[in-house]
């Protein structure tokens, strides 16, 4: 018999309306995986184990009298600890946060509560999601099931970790320079920033037009699912689209036959890059043109948009932590404080001019190369997996002396997106000397999120994911 932990949601649910599994059941031996996990991967915050019984309980009734709210009714999801659920804390990686219980639910919980989706837990992140690892002052550390002494990467660091293990089949997270696609690579999974406005949030990020919340899963038909149910409207964001949420299954399985695929292995920018990332990541586009795709080598027109999003990011960093006192500020990871520091001195000109002038230069850029490309192929992070607890590489990790100041150094493939807002997707490509996850990054056109699943989902037919051994 098939363990509950290797259903994916498709199955489980399937399970679930011919009466073989109940959604307590499923619900259960997910909490109770979660929970044996924590003592060596902690990718959990919240785990509250009678309101989700409880929650699970209500789908089994619903199943049992044929009245599901949704294909999924039953199915778990785990929420990023920076959205809120009604009755539990939103700490966001954070000990000067309140842990008392919010009391609304974000747009994407209640999209996932009204498709009857049982709320699992709340994941880890670092604090404010201000870096792309997976280390806050609240939590700890994150250990990527791969190898325990290194990250799971971040920002949506323990909901990336509980994919890779399948705990929960579906995973909410959030994006504001790779905070999906990074953690998604590190731990083997796949993962979508959707398109700018295609999920409603509720309270605004303060890093603004950067972030973009979408989901990540063990399997690119999990992540076209989840995105569906996230991508219904909501009132509270008037910069969401908050029009009909699509089914992104039609059409999934289409292939990627005579598309116009750009592969940049550097973006024209990138000096940095392991030789095992290249290399798995050119064998993987030399898969899609077996499958069809017309390919050619070529950098997109534009230079490295990581200062415009620097800019805006320190100023959102200003205004979040601009409540605190010094005291607090003494408890936060001084590299977010420090983030604050440099984005209370930017002066308002200087940052219309990234948010105004700089961005929508980038925008157009992308816009005009996409007029003759349908999708572009990078890495999406220059190695596996760094060591847990470094803010950069070590000098010497792989094969390079130095990494540079910022941890954006050692990231340039997955910020320029969140600038241009472009949906930009991850699916393991390989493994790296160290047997660590490698990921490949897509891009398509704003608004075309349909198109990056379904190249997402052609890759993954022919090239299915390696799982974690043992899990």
């Amino acid at each position: 018999m098939t363990a509950i932990a290797d259903l994916d949601a498709f199955a489980l649910a399937s399970a679930f309306r011919r009466k073989q599994l109940s959604p307590v059941e499923a619900t259960r031996d997910a909490l109770d995986r979660a929970e044996a996990s924590q003592p060596s991967i902690n990718a959990f915050v919240t785990i509250d184990r009678p309101r989700t019984l409880a929650w699970a309980a209500e789908s089994e009734a619903r199943w049992l009298k044929g009245e599901p709210k949704s294909r999924f009714d039953g199915v778990t999801v785990t929420v990023k600890d920076n959205m809120a659920v009604a009755g539990w804390p939103s700490r966001k990686g954070s000990r000067v946060t309140t842990s008392a219980p919010v009391d609304f639910n974000a747009p994407v919980t209640a999209r996932c509560q009204e498709a009857g989706l049982v709320v699992l837990a709340t994941t880890t992140m670092p604090e404010f999601g201000w870096i792309g690892l997976s280390t806050s002052p609240l939590t700890g550390m994150t250990r990527n099931p791969w190898n325990r002494e290194r990250t799971a990467g971040g920002s949506t660091s323990g909901g990336a970790a509980a994919a890779a293990l399948g705990i929960g089949r579906f995973h909410l997270g959030s994006d504001g320079l790779g905070s999906i696609r990074i953690p998604a690579a590190y731990c083997g999974v796949a993962g979508l920033k959707p398109s700018f406005g295609r999920v409603a949030a509720y309270p605004l990020s303060v890093m603004g037009e950067l972030s973009h919340l979408g989901p990540l899963a063990r399997e690119v038909r999990e992540v076209a699912g989840l995105l569906s149910i996230l991508s219904g409207p909501d009132h509270r964001d008037p910069l969401a689209w908050n029009t009909a949420a699509p089914d992104f299954s039609i059409g999934l399985e289409d292939g990627v036959k005579g598309l116009r695929i750009a592969y940049s292995p550097r973006l024209g920018f990138a000096t940095k890059v392991d030789p095992a990332v290249e290399k798995a990541v050119a064998a993987a586009v030399k898969r899609f043109e077996e499958l069809g795709a017309i390919v050619e080598q070529v950098d997109p027109p534009i230079g490295d948009p990581a200062p415009i999003a620097w800019d805006i990011w320190n100023a959102g960093a200003a205004l979040a932590l601009a409540l605190f006192s010094k005291a607090e500020l003494a408890q936060m990871d001084p590299g977010l404080v420090a983030c604050a520091e440099i984005g209370k001195a930017m002066t308002t000109p200087a940052l219309l001019d990234a948010l105004l002038y700089r961005r929508t230069k980038t925008i157009i850029a992308m816009a005009e190369f996409h007029e003759r490309y349908d999708l572009l192929m990078t890495p999406t992070m220059p190695t596996g997996a760094i060591p847990l607890g470094a803010d950069l590489p070590p000098a010497g990790f792989a094969g390079h002396a130095d990494w540079g100041p910022l941890w954006t150094d050692w990231c340039p493939f997955t910020p320029p997106f969140n600038v241009t807002q472009q949906p930009a997707g991850t699916v393991p490509c390989g493994l790296d000397a160290d047997g660590l996850p490698i990921g490949l990054q897509i891009v398509g056109p704003r608004r075309n999120d349909a198109m990056v699943l379904q190249a997402m989902r052609a890759f993954e037919s022919v090239e299915p994911f390696h799982r974690v051994q043992g899990h």
